[in-house]
């Protein structure tokens, strides 16, 4: 699409918005009600192009991908009537007499971008979020994911109409273009570092945004950690997708006194999940592009390499891959891995812990193994984070009831379930002062100072 039909294609929505009553919450529950249907009835397509663009296994997209949209859909189709009546709150003294309310507003045309990694989830979850709540919508997909960007513009193109949500495909220099137009609020997931280019590019009409983004997060493993348990869950966590999780174990922090154990695991519990030669697995995704396939291998360059190392120009292939005790100013521990790579360093103490885990950003998770309470809380306690678990990796994700996001370099802003409702919405006030009765007090002449003097006692 060039130009000037993305400008078209905007100035629709806009003009939609601006002149068109918002859908009733009935006709927008129909409108999900179609969305889940048309997804049920492509399902197939959707795994089938999910592996075409990256190998997807067929089981990571029915549990990453499918249920958690089919999870997001249901719960506003059951709640959104209870979330959507404004709320009723208490009546300031200094108004009486008066009823109050907040109102949640749809913000209005708004843009979601979204990633290559989950490329069905993360484009399908934040919109129904946003068209839920009665904003307009333009989808930009991830164009390295070319085969589930198809899927996506013919579903949304069957269930909406394009005034209310289309599908803008493009590269970078489309996204940019976009970017430039004067949205009323902006939802972005992706990497850090383009985080910071849309920041920049929707500063100027100081739009309101979420970003969803990454870093690296650290996985501590204490002496106390149940070591079999503990691996198999990092194990999933880290090379789920091949890594290509923004909320996985981007390095592990092992005490000392369990290294060698964990690692004789770590290494058993690989062989199990993908057999002698993971690229024969089907239970193993690939590497999206050939640029994220290049940096990756770059990243393992003079490591002290473990376990796995492989890796297959031709198939965008790596191994699921163990690295010892890297150089903390190595890129490998500088720049978010995103891929297969799992580094390990051993620890001595909580100073050990503090001294590598501040060299970075605040990250989008944090992950604590250990049976020692007392640890688990300080853990928590001591670091900033967006969201963490206690004793397995990733698996905040899926409870609706918690809000995802970052904080600092790892994002602006949380979303799912109710927490969805929220951030595509905006909170009006309104006051209905009543016509019974008007003090006369707050009027000129300023004649009653004394008596207000005497009335401003009960506030001081």
């Amino acid at each position: 699409m060039d130009k000037r039909e993305i400008t078209k294609a905007y100035q629709s929505q806009k003009q939609y918005f601006n002149h068109q009553t918002v859908a009733s919450v009935p006709e927008r529950i129909k409108l999900l009600k179609v969305l889940k249907q048309n997804i049920k009835q492509k399902e197939e397509d959707i795994i089938a192009a999910l592996d075409e663009d990256f190998k997807k296994p067929e089981f990571e997209t029915l549990t990453t991908e499918l249920l958690v949209v089919y999870k997001e859909i249901n719960l506003f189709i059951k709640n959104l009537k209870k979330w959507q009546k404004p709320e009723r709150v208490s009546s300031d003294l200094i108004n009486f007499p008066s009823s109050d309310k907040i109102f949640h507003v749809p913000w209005g045309n708004i843009l979601v971008i979204s990633p290559w990694n989950y490329p069905f989830q993360l484009a399908i979850t934040p919109l129904i979020g946003a068209i839920a709540t009665g904003n307009t919508v333009i989808l930009k997909p991830s164009e390295y994911a070319p085969k589930t960007a198809q899927i996506l513009e013919i579903l949304i193109s069957e269930v909406f109409k394009p005034e209310v949500c289309q599908v803008i495909q493009g590269d970078a220099e489309t996204a940019d273009y976009l970017l430039d137009l004067k949205w009323d609020f902006v939802f972005f997931t992706g990497s850090v570092n383009v985080g910071k280019i849309v920041s920049q590019k929707i500063a100027k009409n100081m739009t309101p945004h979420c970003l969803e983004l990454g870093g690296k997060n650290p996985c501590i493993v204490d002496k106390t950690a149940k070591i079999n348990t503990s691996v198999k869950r990092i194990l999933w966590g880290k090379f789920l997708n091949a890594g290509q999780t923004c909320i996985a174990p981007d390095y592990l922090l092992v005490h000392e006194n369990i290294l060698n154990e964990f690692i004789e695991s770590l290494q058993k519990n690989l062989h199990e999940f993908y057999g002698k030669d993971a690229k024969e697995s089907e239970n193993y995704a690939r590497i999206i592009s050939q640029k994220h396939f290049e940096r990756l291998v770059g990243l393992l360059e003079n490591q002290n390499i473990i376990s796995g190392g492989k890796y297959a120009d031709n198939e965008l292939f790596i191994e699921p891959t163990l690295v010892l005790n890297p150089d903390l100013e190595s890129k490998l521990m500088k720049e978010e891995i995103f891929g297969p790579i799992l580094p390990i360093i051993s620890y001595k103490n909580e100073e050990d812990l503090e001294k590598i885990s501040l060299k970075n950003d605040k990250p989008l998770a944090l992950y604590v193994f250990s049976e020692n309470r007392t640890f688990q809380d300080k853990m928590i306690q001591k670091y900033d984070f967006g969201g963490g678990v206690i004793n397995d990796t990733v698996v905040h994700f899926v409870n609706d009831k918690l809000p995802f996001g970052g904080v600092g370099k790892s994002g602006v802003g949380n979303y799912h379930g109710k927490h969805s409702f929220n951030v595509f919405t905006r909170q009006k006030s309104v006051v209905n002062r009543k016509t019974y009765l008007d003090v006369p007090i707050k009027y000129p002449p300023y004649n009653k100072t004394v008596l207000f003097k005497k009335l401003l006692k009960f506030f001081r």
